[in-house]
C-alpha cells in the first residue's frame, strides 16, 4: 500500500486545483484519483462541440427521479467523468454571481467566505482578457483564461439590442446586479480551458504529484474516526492508498455525498437499513440539493447564420486552421439578470441567449437554423436530496431535486415571469425581424405557451450544489474550513459545500473554493 500526504478523490473542477496547489510544495506527496480517462477527446477542446460529449464515456450520465412539477419527467444531468470533470464539458461561462451571494455564505459559514474574502482567490485564478494588472475586480496572470468570444454570432448582437429595446440595460461591471452582456468564457485562443488545462497539465510534471485516471474510488478507509486513506479499483483489482495528512473528496455534488454515505458518514437510520456500518450520524449528508432550473422558447431563424452551420466542413476547416468561427462558440453567447418583481432588492432570474435550437436537453443535434431564449431560476426555494439506492458505490444514487416543489409555488411563478421576458425580447424589432415561427413550444401562445414551456421544456443548467453544505452550526456536513464534522483527516472541496446556490454560474466559485481550501490545508488549518 502506497502512502501519500494527501489523497484527492476526483480530478474535476475542484480536484485539479487542489492537487496543483498542494503539490507546489515539493515536500508534499499528492495522489489524485480520477474515475474517468485523460482529457484527450477532441470534442473537449473544441468549445461548441461539448453537447457531443453528453452520454458519452466521459459523462456520468445521471438522471433525476421523476419530477411531479415537470409532468413526471426524469431530467438528464450530465456530469464530467474525465480529467477536468464538468469543466471539460460545460458551456465555459465564467459568471461569478453577486457580492450578496457570498456575503450570505459568510453569515452561514464564517467571514472567510464573504465576497471580500473570496475576491483574492477569484483574482488569483483568473487571467482576464483586457483587464489591467491592477484591476481591483478582475484577475490577470492566473491559470484560468477568461476571454471574450472570438466570433460572436450576429444574432447574439441582435438579442442584446432587443433586450435594450425591452428595457434591459447593459451589464457593465463584473459584480453588477442587473443588465445584459456578451459571455466571457474559459477559453484561450479559441480552445476550452478546463481546470485540467489550467492547473493540472503543468503540475503533472512534478515528481511529488501522482495522477491516476480510470480509478474508481469505492470508499474512505477509517481507523476509528480518522480517515487514513481510500479504497479504489484499477479495473477489477482492489487497491488502497494511505493518506498521512488528509483525504480530500472532490467528487462533486453527487459523488461526494455518495462516497461519504457508502463509507458510513450520513443519516444513521438510512445507513443501517442498507447494512452500512455507521462511522458518524450526519443526517445532512446528501440534503440541501439545489440546482438552477432553466426553461424557455426556441424560434426558427430567417438567415442561415446560426450554429446549425457549425457542423459544416467549412466551419471545421476554419476552426482547425485559425481557431475561429462557429466552433469557438460557448453556445450560450449572452446572458443577463432581471427581477421577477421590481420590488426585489436583487435579480432572481437570469436570461440566456443561444444562437442555436438547443432542445431535447441538448441531445438533439440541430439541423435547422434557429435560436433559443431561456430563463433561469437563480435561487430556488425548492431543495432536494441525493440518497443511496445501494451500499455499492458503483450503483448511481437517487437524485431528487424536487424542482418547483416549494409550497407557496413562488419558484414556478418566478420562472413563468422569466419565460414571459423571453417572449418580450423575442418580440422586439431587432430580433423579431430575424426570426420566423416558434419551434418549441409549437402551436401554442400566450399563457398556454408559458405553461407548456414550464412543464415540458424545463431542464437543468448543470449546476447542482449544496449536498455537503458548510456552516458554523453543528448540523452542517463540513465546518468553515471544509473539514467533515465528526471525523478527522477528511475534507470536502467542491460545489457540494455551497450552503446556498449563487445567482451566477457555479464553475467560478468552485475554483475559488478550491483555491481557498488548498491555502487552508497548506497552512495546516
Amino acid at each position: 500500500m502506497e502512502t501519500f500526504d494527501y489523497v484527492i478523490v476526483g480530478g474535476g473542477s475542484a480536484g485539479c486545483v487542489v492537487a496543483a496547489r498542494l503539490s507546489e510544495d515539493p515536500g508534499t506527496r499528492v495522489l489524485l484519483l480520477e474515475a474517468g480517462p485523460r482529457d484527450l477527446h477532441p470534442a473537449i477542446h473544441i468549445p461548441a462541440a461539448f453537447p457531443r460529449l453528453f452520454k458519452s464515456g466521459l459523462d456520468w450520465d445521471y438522471h433525476t427521479e421523476p419530477q411531479p412539477a415537470l409532468g413526471g419527467r426524469s431530467v438528464y444531468w450530465p456530469r464530467g467523468r474525465v480529467l477536468g470533470g464538468s469543466s471539460a464539458l460545460n458551456a465555459m461561462m465564467w459568471v461569478r454571481g453577486f457580492r450578496a451571494d457570498y456575503d450570505a455564505w459568510a453569515e452561514r459559514a464564517g467571514p472567510g467566505w464573504s465576497y471580500a474574502s473570496l475576491l483574492p482567490y477569484f483574482r488569483r485564478a483568473e487571467d482576464t482578457e483586457g483587464a489591467a494588472p491592477d484591476d481591483p475586480a478582475r484577475g490577470t496572470g492566473g491559470p484560468v483564461a477568461v476571454s471574450h468570444l472570438r466570433d460572436p454570432n450576429p444574432l447574439t448582437r441582435a438579442w442584446l439590442k432587443a433586450a435594450g429595446e425591452a428595457g434591459i440595460g447593459p451589464l457593465d461591471a463584473v459584480d453588477a446586479d442587473e443588465g445584459v452582456t456578451e459571455t466571457m468564457a474559459t477559453q484561450r485562443g479559441g480552445r476550452r480551458v478546463s481546470t485540467a488545462d489550467a492547473y493540472l497539465h503543468e503540475a503533472r510534471k512534478r515528481r511529488n504529484l501522482v495522477v491516476r485516471t480510470r480509478m474508481r474510488c469505492t470508499g474512505i478507509v477509517f481507523d476509528g474516526r480518522r480517515a487514513v486513506g481510500v479504497s479504489y479499483l484499477r479495473g477489477r483489482d482492489p487497491l488502497t492508498a494511505a493518506a498521512s495528512r488528509e483525504v480530500v473528496l472532490s467528487a462533486g455534488a453527487i459523488g461526494s455525498p455518495q462516497l461519504l454515505m457508502c463509507s458510513g458518514v450520513g443519516a444513521a437510520l438510512q445507513l443501517s437499513t442498507l447494512g452500512i456500518p455507521v462511522v458518524v450520524d450526519s443526517p445532512q449528508v446528501g440534503q440541501n440539493l439545489q440546482d438552477h432550473l432553466i426553461s424557455g422558447i426556441a424560434a426558427r431563424a430567417k438567415r442561415r447564420v446560426t450554429l446549425a452551420g457549425a457542423q459544416s466542413l467549412s466551419s471545421l476547416a476554419r476552426y482547425l486552421l485559425r481557431h475561429r468561427g462557429m466552433l469557438t462558440s460557448t453556445i450560450a453567447e449572452a446572458y443577463g439578470f432581471v427581477r421577477s418583481d421590481p420590488a426585489l432588492p436583487l435579480p432572481d432570474l437570469e436570461l440566456l441567449f443561444l444562437p442555436v435550437l438547443f432542445v431535447d436537453e441538448g441531445l438533439k443535434i440541430p439541423t435547422e437554423h434557429g435560436v433559443t431564449l431561456a430563463a433561469v431560476l437563480l435561487q430556488p426555494d425548492s431543495t432536494g436530496e441525493v440518497h443511496l439506492r445501494s451500499p455499492d458505490p458503483s450503483v448511481p444514487p437517487a437524485i431528487d431535486p424536487w424542482y418547483l416543489s416549494d409550497p407557496d409555488e413562488h419558484d414556478a411563478e418566478r420562472l413563468r415571469v422569466g419565460i414571459r421576458w423571453c417572449r418580450r425580447i423575442l418580440a422586439q424589432p431587432s430580433l423579431a425581424n430575424e426570426l420566423g415561427e416558434l419551434f418549441r413550444p409549437a402551436g401554442v401562445d400566450g399563457e398556454e405557451l408559458v405553461e407548456v414551456a414550464l412543464r415540458d421544456l424545463s431542464q437543468t443548467l448543470y449546476h447542482p450544489v449544496g449536498t455537503c453544505r458548510m456552516g458554523t452550526d453543528a448540523a452542517s456536513v463540513v465546518d468553515p474550513e471544509l473539514r467533515v464534522r465528526g471525523v478527522d483527516g477528511l475534507r470536502v472541496v467542491d460545489a457540494s459545500v455551497m450552503p446556498r446556490i449563487i445567482r451566477g454560474h457555479t464553475h467560478a466559485p468552485t475554483v475559488a473554493i478550491a483555491e481557498r481550501a488548498a491555502e487552508l490545508m497548506r497552512a495546516g488549518l
